[in-house]
């Protein structure tokens, strides 16, 4: 199975690190994904949400208010300012990180706020 290994870092630690089959970003100039063996690239991210597709094929999903990518061959590595990891085992704890990525997104005062809403809340949509 061909994998990247991805790591996301904000300042209070560790918010998701494993191998993955792609990432989907919000770059600062557009949307971009990362399969493996990419080009190296370095770039800065902007308020929105990083999709992931895990190694088992389950999908995540990580909102983020800005930070910067740096793209190896066999490793991705993000570091953010804020990130919510929007996940959960029940609906209950599904909704209580949508409302945390949503407060994450609302203290950004940038254009693309609204987008990153929408997305977050296109994305509770699909889960209920």
């Amino acid at each position: 199975m061909n994998t990247i290994n991805l790591e996301i870092v904000t300042p209070e630690g560790l918010i998701f690190s494993g191998n993955v089959k792609s990432v989907t970003f919000p770059g600062s100039e557009g949307e971009f994904g990362v399969l493996p063996n990419h080009a190296a690239l370095l770039t800065s991210l902007k308020v929105g949400v990083i999709d992931i597709e895990l190694s088992n094929d389950k999908k995540e999903a990580i909102a983020i208010n800005w930070g910067f990518v740096k793209v190896e061959e066999t490793k991705i590595t993000v570091l953010a300012d804020g990130a919510v990891c929007i996940s959960g085992q029940n609906e209950s704890e599904i909704a209580a990180s949508l409302e945390k990525a949503r407060k994450l997104i609302q203290s950004m005062s940038d254009s693309n706020v609204s987008l990153a809403m929408a997305k977050v809340d296109s994305m509770s949509k699909k889960i209920y």
